[in-house]
């Protein structure tokens, strides 16, 4: 009799940042959270919220959210949609544009060096792609996207380089491509780079996903969209009703509202982080190490006279968190997220006292 463990699907999964217990001591630069809480509108939901009505489903389009954001964004409703978080809204996104369905799937471009969960994707369904080499200085080279077979990917700011690409780049990509749909995650478009959203008027094949878990301070409430033209939203729609109707809860999608509701506090945090920003990069620099210029909630840096991966458990022992990748040509970074001032000085006491970075 044959084993059911050969027929077992088996994937390499995605590695998150370490999520440590809860440690007044801890200070957590590695996965990119926003240091401070979200707007306080958000906490009033959770003081009204009727705990009775987690009986019922939530709204299967999570119609509230969807609504707010179509507004705040000056778009048709059916031109939003929402999941769990941006890592469920791409998911979704490569499932139904890049798996294949009636043809034969075809090999998505996306760079080396970006968010590793999209080769993590293609794998689980099934879907070739080709990685392109981002130049020695971490940008992209337009040349490489041209005529896709099966689409594009781009995250821009890019993690974890945290360059942006310039907007005229992005169109001559999806100019480019107009037979296939081409993404750009936007996860950290708020701390700086231009949107790709003003492009929705002009092409068709163009997808931006977006997440409250960096600038909107709500990684724990797992809110994420997408904004494209009716069509595409409306595939990913069938998609998702054909995988599960009710993805978002309650709970997320009343807090997701709140959140969208409160321009000024989401301003106000957003700048506090890109001053902490520019400190820190001054500071790093003035100790020696380098990095590119930095669009995001983070910054990338190495220093020549330190190995990264000794620093960063030299780091961890110290109850300090950045994050660590090992592959090749990253091997030599550590990916520090912008936390509070208070962080930021506390990271800053340790490097002016680590001893390799003074030989």
């Amino acid at each position: 009799m044959e084993n059911w463990k050969t027929r077992v699907r088996r994937v390499t999964p995605y590695t998150p940042g370490m999520q440590p217990a809860p440690d007044a001591k801890l200070i957590k630069l590695n996965t990119n959270e926003c240091p401070y809480p979200p707007s306080p509108k958000v906490a009033e939901v959770f003081a009204r919220f009727e705990a009775g009505t987690l009986r019922l489903y939530p709204q299967p389009d999570a119609d509230a959210l969807t609504e707010a954001l179509a507004a705040y964004h000056g778009v048709a409703k059916e031109q939003v949609f929402t999941g769990v978080g941006s890592d469920e809204v791409l998911a979704l996104a490569f499932l139904t544009f890049f798996a294949g369905e009636g043809h034969e799937a075809r090999p998505v471009f996306f760079p080396d060096v970006t968010y590793s969960f999209y080769a993590v994707w293609a794998d689980l369904f099934g879907i070739p792609y080709e990685t392109k080499a981002l130049r020695e200085d971490f940008s992209l080279d337009a040349a490489d996207y041209a005529d896709a077979p099966g689409g594009v990917v781009l995250a821009n700011p890019n993690a974890p380089t945290s360059l942006a690409a310039p907007l005229s780049l992005i169109e001559e990509i999806v100019a480019k491509n107009r037979g296939t749909v081409v993404i750009v995650d936007e996860a950290y478009i708020d701390f700086g780079g231009e949107t790709a959203l003003p492009l929705l008027a002009k092409y068709d094949n163009l997808l931006v996903t977006r997440t409250f878990s960096k600038s909107r301070a709500m990684a724990g409430m797992r809110v994420g969209y997408a904004v494209g033209n009716a069509e595409l939203i409306a595939c990913l729609k069938n998609t998702k009703f054909a995988y599960n109707s009710y993805t978002m809860s309650r709970v997320a999608i009343e807090t997701g509202v709140a959140s969208i509701r409160d321009e000024a506090y989401f301003r106000e945090t957003v700048e506090k982080i890109k001053a902490t920003r520019e400190r820190l990069a001054k500071e790093l620099s003035a100790l020696g190490f380098t990095f590119p210029p930095s669009a995001a909630n983070f910054l990338f840096v190495r220093h020549p006279q330190a190995d990264a991966k000794t620093l960063y458990e030299a780091l961890m022992k110290e109850h300090i968190y950045v994050r660590y990748f090992a592959a090749p040509r990253t091997k030599d970074y550590l990916r520090v997220t912008v936390g509070t001032e208070e962080e930021a000085e506390a990271l800053l006491a340790f490097l002016r006292a680590y001893p390799p970075l003074h030989g």
